[in-house]
Protein backbone atom coordinates (compact mmCIF):
# COMPACT_ATOMS: atom_id res chain seq x y z
CA UNK A 1 0.00 0.00 0.00
CA UNK A 2 2.87 2.40 0.58
CA UNK A 3 4.35 2.00 -2.57
CA UNK A 4 0.86 2.60 -4.30
CA UNK A 5 0.92 5.89 -2.56
CA UNK A 6 4.66 6.48 -3.24
CA UNK A 7 3.90 6.33 -6.58
CA UNK A 8 0.71 8.28 -7.00
CA UNK A 9 3.15 11.50 -4.89
CA UNK A 10 6.20 11.14 -7.67
CA UNK A 11 3.50 10.93 -10.37
CA UNK A 12 2.05 14.62 -9.29
CA UNK A 13 5.10 15.72 -8.83
CA UNK A 14 5.96 15.03 -13.02
CA UNK A 15 2.69 16.21 -13.68
CA UNK A 16 3.77 19.19 -11.79
CA UNK A 17 7.19 20.06 -13.36
CA UNK A 18 5.70 19.13 -16.52
CA UNK A 19 2.38 21.56 -16.61
CA UNK A 20 5.17 24.38 -15.57
CA UNK A 21 7.34 23.36 -18.48
CA UNK A 22 4.06 23.90 -21.06
CA UNK A 23 3.19 26.91 -19.33
CA UNK A 24 6.99 28.65 -19.70
CA UNK A 25 7.20 27.16 -23.37
CA UNK A 26 4.25 29.07 -24.03
CA UNK A 27 5.71 32.37 -23.89
CA UNK A 28 7.97 33.36 -25.82
CA UNK A 29 10.97 34.69 -24.92
CA UNK A 30 13.83 36.20 -26.48
CA UNK A 31 16.63 33.72 -27.36
CA UNK A 32 19.51 35.73 -25.39
CA UNK A 33 17.07 36.12 -21.95
CA UNK A 34 16.75 31.98 -22.79
CA UNK A 35 20.69 31.54 -22.92
CA UNK A 36 21.27 34.31 -19.94
CA UNK A 37 18.73 31.96 -17.88
CA UNK A 38 20.66 28.91 -18.39
CA UNK A 39 24.13 30.25 -17.70
CA UNK A 40 22.76 31.57 -14.47
CA UNK A 41 21.28 28.71 -13.63
CA UNK A 42 24.88 26.29 -14.58
CA UNK A 43 26.28 29.32 -12.56
CA UNK A 44 24.29 28.65 -9.25
CA UNK A 45 24.67 24.67 -9.55
CA UNK A 46 28.10 25.33 -9.72
CA UNK A 47 28.60 27.51 -7.01
CA UNK A 48 26.43 25.31 -4.88
CA UNK A 49 29.22 22.31 -5.77
CA UNK A 50 31.77 24.40 -4.92
CA UNK A 51 30.45 25.27 -1.60
CA UNK A 52 29.68 21.55 -0.28
CA UNK A 53 33.25 20.77 -1.56
CA UNK A 54 34.67 23.66 0.55
CA UNK A 55 32.79 22.66 3.18
CA UNK A 56 34.42 18.68 2.98
CA UNK A 57 38.02 19.72 2.19
CA UNK A 58 41.15 18.50 3.91
CA UNK A 59 43.61 20.31 2.36
CA UNK A 60 44.49 23.60 2.33
CA UNK A 61 45.52 24.04 -1.40
CA UNK A 62 42.40 22.36 -2.80
CA UNK A 63 40.58 24.80 -0.32
CA UNK A 64 41.84 27.79 -1.45
CA UNK A 65 41.48 26.62 -5.10
CA UNK A 66 37.56 26.12 -4.09
CA UNK A 67 37.27 29.62 -2.58
CA UNK A 68 39.05 31.07 -5.83
CA UNK A 69 36.44 29.33 -7.87
CA UNK A 70 33.72 30.58 -5.76
CA UNK A 71 34.77 33.92 -5.89
CA UNK A 72 34.60 33.65 -10.09
CA UNK A 73 31.40 31.78 -9.52
CA UNK A 74 30.10 35.15 -7.64
CA UNK A 75 31.38 37.90 -9.59
CA UNK A 76 30.42 36.12 -13.12
CA UNK A 77 26.97 36.33 -10.93
CA UNK A 78 26.77 39.74 -10.53
CA UNK A 79 27.63 40.23 -14.00
CA UNK A 80 24.81 38.33 -15.28
CA UNK A 81 22.45 39.83 -12.92
CA UNK A 82 23.12 43.69 -13.60
CA UNK A 83 22.74 42.68 -17.52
Amino acid sequence: MARGWESKGVESQIEAVESRRTASQRVARPEEQVRLERERESLRLSRKRVLHDIETATHARYREQLEAALRYLDSRLQELSSE
